[in-house]
């Protein structure tokens, strides 16, 4: 008569736990994405912090527009323009080479029907993205600089050009499949229809797939970009780190690369040491800028009000 009572105690303990475990993963997962605000917040308040009293000895525009880098001199000198000139233009030069190529390998994703295939190219894709910059500082060493040194007789291979060759590589992970995901949509949606009227596929392709993807190319590139803007590594060990202001086939040096050199030799407090957190502090600017860019253009892409 009464055998049911133990089944309906169980399912009402299970849904009681069901119900408590939701609000804990809940609850966690609001902790810990607010503690990551937090973090984020505290790193931002600390750097300009510590970069915004250089501003009582240098004006602003100054540090921003001078082009002579020596804080140790008798009068200390801290303009930053070669460094922000030469951060923009390898990351410039990497894209233009980097974007043809991504777009290609994306469109043969999208279009590829062997899955096996399709999914050893992505985890490639994967495996150069998870390899330590200072690996392809080192290849870009023994190998682009002293290629061109051999084949345009230069008298020094590091340049801003061996910076962008090298960064090409880098940031292919991040262009390849944003793009390749958009594509592939729309490929599925028009392959039946192009190919029961007789279209190509690489007219389709061409006139179909890329005008769609636009969007999605656009953010590819922003993403790469700002993934290009802020290399340390890689582009410290190619490009001669010199603060002069730069050319493709002549030296130069990125925002990373002066922090990375010098931030070990600055003093505490001093006026180099607040410097370096300024530059520091102007390419986070240009970072959280074309990430918010790439954030806008993401959410209101056709692809996603679909």
């Amino acid at each position: 008569m009464f055998s049911w009572a133990p089944a309906k105690f169980s399912n009402q303990t299970g849904c009681f736990m069901n119900q408590t475990l939701e609000k804990l993963f809940s609850f966690l997962s609001r902790l810990f994405t607010a503690f990551s605000a937090t973090l984020l917040f505290l790193v931002i308040i600390f750097i300009a912090r510590e970069s915004l009293q250089i501003f009582q000895e240098v004006n602003f525009l100054d540090f921003i527009s001078g082009i002579s880098w020596n804080p140790l001199a008798s009068e200390p000198k801290v303009g930053i323009l070669p460094m922000i000139l030469g951060t923009i233009y390898v990351s410039i030069v990497a894209i233009l080479i980097s974007m043809p190529i991504g777009i290609g390998c994306a469109l043969e994703l999208a279009a590829l029907e062997n899955e096996r295939l399709k999914s050893f190219c992505t985890s490639v894709l994967g495996v150069l993205a998870g390899i330590p910059s200072v690996i392809y500082g080192f290849i870009g060493l023994l190998v682009v600089v002293k290629f061109l040194e051999n084949r345009l007789l230069l008298a020094a291979g590091e340049s801003i050009l061996s910076g962008g060759i090298v960064l090409a590589v880098m940031v292919l992970p991040y262009i390849v499949p944003t793009a390749a995901e958009t594509m592939e949509k729309s490929y599925r949606k028009y392959k039946e229809t192009s190919l029961a009227l007789g279209v190509s596929k690489s007219y389709m392709l061409r006139t179909l797939i890329l005008p769609q993807a636009k969007g999605a190319i656009l953010t590819a590139m922003i993403l790469a970009f700002s993934r290009a803007m802020g290399e340390t590594m890689a582009v410290m060990m190619v490009i001669g780190n010199s603060p002069i202001l730069p050319r493709l086939l002549g030296k130069g040096e990125t925002i990373p690369a002066l922090i990375a050199l010098e931030i070990g030799t600055a003093g505490l407090g001093s006026l180099h040491y607040h410097a370096l957190f300024s530059a520091g502090f102007v390419l986070m600017i240009f970072l959280i800028f074309l990430n918010a860019l790439f954030y806008l253009i993401r959410k209101n892409s056709p692809e996603n009000l679909r």
